[in-house]
């Protein structure tokens, strides 16, 4: 069998990829440490955002949607009752089940996190990119929402 080259085009799309893999994971990492999410796990800041954008949720449902046990996210949940972040009330249909939310203070903390990796965004913007680059850098954006939008 004859092991055919790659043509330019496919290899230049590789490795692409790979570089756009490598830094998005990096900006994900500074966006991060801007906000201040200080000892929270990968888990629980998935849970805060699932439970943020989807509403409030059983335990059960949150694992499933995790991919992880009942008991695994039962942990999750009991440091993020701990830290302040969620509570929980009794389902009205089903009274052996919790529904979780965010606590007001979470939404609060959210809020400063977001403005914080904003903030930290737009200086950063603007001290490392002239004029032109940032026309070219809000061309990329709008290349971006492409590879995610519909």
């Amino acid at each position: 069998m004859i092991k055919q080259k790659a043509s330019p085009k496919i290899a230049r799309a590789s490795v692409l990829a790979g570089e756009l893999r490598v830094l998005l994971g990096q900006l994900k990492r500074k966006l991060r440490e801007q906000a201040g999410l200080g000892d929270l796990s990968w888990s629980q800041v998935s849970v805060l955002s699932h439970l943020e954008r989807e509403g409030p949720a059983t335990v059960s449902t949150l694992a499933r949607i995790e991919g992880v046990r009942p008991q695994s996210m039962g942990a999750i949940i009991s440091t993020l009752e701990t830290a302040g972040l969620v509570s929980g009330a009794p389902d009205p249909n089903d009274k052996r089940q919790t529904i979780l939310s965010l606590t007001e203070t979470c939404r609060d903390w959210i809020k400063a996190a977001r403005a914080a990796s904003e903030d930290w965004l737009l200086k950063s913007i603007e001290d490392k990119f002239n004029a032109g680059e940032q026309d070219q850098l809000a061309r990329a954006v709008t290349l971006l929402k492409r590879l995610v939008g519909p």
